[in-house]
């Protein structure tokens, strides 16, 4: 598949940079560029901006309040968001819990829920994992029992991704134990601050607090609460999951990078000569370029087929596959480029008072954090291993 932007792409595109280019706030791009953390302020601030421009739910039909771009389109945004040094969007409420109230909820959900994401009112996070039932997610304890109106759910949840900052969490939880794995599971929606739910960090290899673990012991959600049908949740997971992974291609987020891994290892000397005019160095720049070229072309096609009534299937998993080893190998050739400058955590072992000739510089603070960060996304979303048995499956029928 190749294509040209159009005259009216063209236009659009222009657009978006000079939105960015006025609207994007400097502290928060400054923060995305160095690769710093971004806190709940942070991430609501370009929320509430995008969504006063009407750009916020771009995946969403225009009947529920998207802008009703095109797949080239929103491809434009996403790329020229990323150049700008827009952080990316946090999707648990947005780009994956919505979808599934909108193709399985009642319209009461519908209209309590939606305007709630749009708004920002609501910080969704994402309960699916479970101690032993990470990418297995078949195999989920946590117990769900039905008293009247009720569901009075007890168990445990694990990497839950900056639940410290949510007020909800969808969560599959397990109605019927006699049932076969994927059945007898059910898909609730739960308020974070109800009795008898409590949180505690997980901090990562990077030294950050991004996970946490949830506990639920006794928490009485209403019946009301269920999205689909008793012990039906499963098709709900399928669902928000082929979403979840499609996403993370992450194209622009990669292009974003390589860009910026051109930049360093243009400065970076090796041998007299900047280490981009090495020859081992600029093959495997360009094997990843290469790569990411196929996986963006790739994803305008599956996503062309998405907006004309398909679903994604076994492509979101190859998607997720190699979006994640682009990014994984990126900022592992941004460190070598960076060599002893990106040693971990370097800047705690540096004189604050230093006037040698050695300078620390900003880039290169966080590229060990970001390096062992990455490492998550062969495994978050269903581990890659799981997603080869996924596409082996459904698309070599073995």
């Amino acid at each position: 598949m190749y294509f040209e932007l159009t005259p009216e792409d063209e236009a659009f595109k222009n657009e978006v940079r000079g939105f960015l280019a006025e609207a994007l706030p400097e502290d928060i791009a400054s923060k995305v560029r160095l690769g710093k953390h971004l806190g709940k302020e942070d991430h609501q601030r370009w929320q509430q901006i995008l969504a006063k421009k009407g750009w916020y739910a771009a995946n969403w039909p225009q009947d529920y309040g998207g802008p009703g771009w095109s797949v080239v389109q929103k491809h434009i945004f996403e790329e020229e968001a990323a150049a700008a040094g827009a952080p990316r969007l946090v999707s648990f409420g947005v780009n994956m819990v919505a979808p599934v109230i909108m193709q399985f909820g009642t319209q009461e959900q519908k209209d309590y829920y939606l305007p709630r994401i749009l708004s920002g009112e609501d910080w969704w996070c994402q309960g699916y994992s479970e101690p032993g039932a990470g990418s297995d997610l078949a195999a989920v304890k946590t117990r769900a029992v039905r008293e009247g109106d009720f569901y009075v759910v007890d168990g445990q949840k694990t990497w839950t991704t900056l639940g410290q900052y949510a007020n909800k969490i969808f969560c599959l939880v397990r109605t019927d134990p006699q049932a076969k794995p994927q059945q007898g599971i059910t898909f609730l929606l739960i308020d974070m601050d109800s009795p008898g739910v409590s949180i505690r960090p997980i901090l990562t290899l990077d030294g950050e607090h991004e996970v946490n673990e949830v506990f639920f012991d006794s928490v009485r959600v209403p019946v009301a609460n269920r999205v689909g049908e008793e012990n039906k949740g499963w098709t709900c997971a399928k669902y928000l999951l082929t979403h979840e992974r499609t996403g993370q291609a992450g194209v622009g987020i990669s292009k974003a990078a390589l860009a910026h891994l051109k930049q360093v290892a243009g400065r970076e000397m090796k041998n007299g000569k900047p280490l981009i005019e090495d020859p081992l160095f600029r093959l495997r720049l360009a094997e990843v370029e290469i790569q990411l070229l196929a996986v963006e072309i790739s994803t305008l096609r599956i996503l062309a087929a998405v907006e004309g009534g398909g679903a994604p299937g076994a492509e979101s998993s190859i998607l997720k596959i190699k979006g994640s080893e682009i990014r994984q190998a990126i900022s592992q050739l941004l460190r070598q480029a960076l060599g002893a400058n990106a040693l971990p955590f370097l800047q705690d072992q540096i004189d604050p008072d230093f006037t040698g000739e050695y300078r620390y510089t900003d880039y290169a603070a966080a590229a060990a954090s970001q390096y062992f960060n990455l490492r998550k996304l062969s495994i978050y979303g269903g581990s890659n291993e799981v997603q080869k048995n996924i596409i082996a499956k459904m698309i070599l029928e073995l």
